[in-house]
């Protein structure tokens, strides 16, 4: 079964960085876009950054020129490069996929930016 486990979470301060990563199982990684999306307390949950199966991506403005997402398909895994990050930034950040009408979630990795 299609399984999506995302790791590297944690506390920074503001302007730090943080590598996130989703290790992906259970489906042909390599043509299949990939997402992360957040949830802040309080808020609902938004799309980050996408990376197409063609490795073409996307962004929120709120982001842009700060993360960077990548894939390896070598390692059915994908990255969120977070640089310059800002108190905002704090949220709950989820893997995501979609095979047709199945949409398949990681259980999430908690990013905290506070001094």
């Amino acid at each position: 079964q299609v399984q999506l486990v995302e790791s590297g979470g944690g506390l920074v301060q503001p302007g730090g960085s943080l590598r996130l990563s989703c290790a992906a199982s259970g489906f042909s990684f390599s043509s299949y876009a990939m997402n992360w999306y957040r949830q802040a307390p309080g808020k609902q949950r938004e799309l980050v950054a996408q990376i197409a199966a063609g490795r073409s991506t996307s962004y929120i403005d709120s982001v842009k020129g700060r993360f960077t997402i990548s894939r390896d398909n070598a390692k059915n895994t994908v990255y969120l490069q977070m640089n310059s990050l800002k108190p905002e930034d704090t949220a709950v950040y989820y893997c995501n996929t979609r095979r047709g009408k199945d949409v398949y979630w990681g259980q999430g990795t908690q990013v905290i930016v506070s001094s």
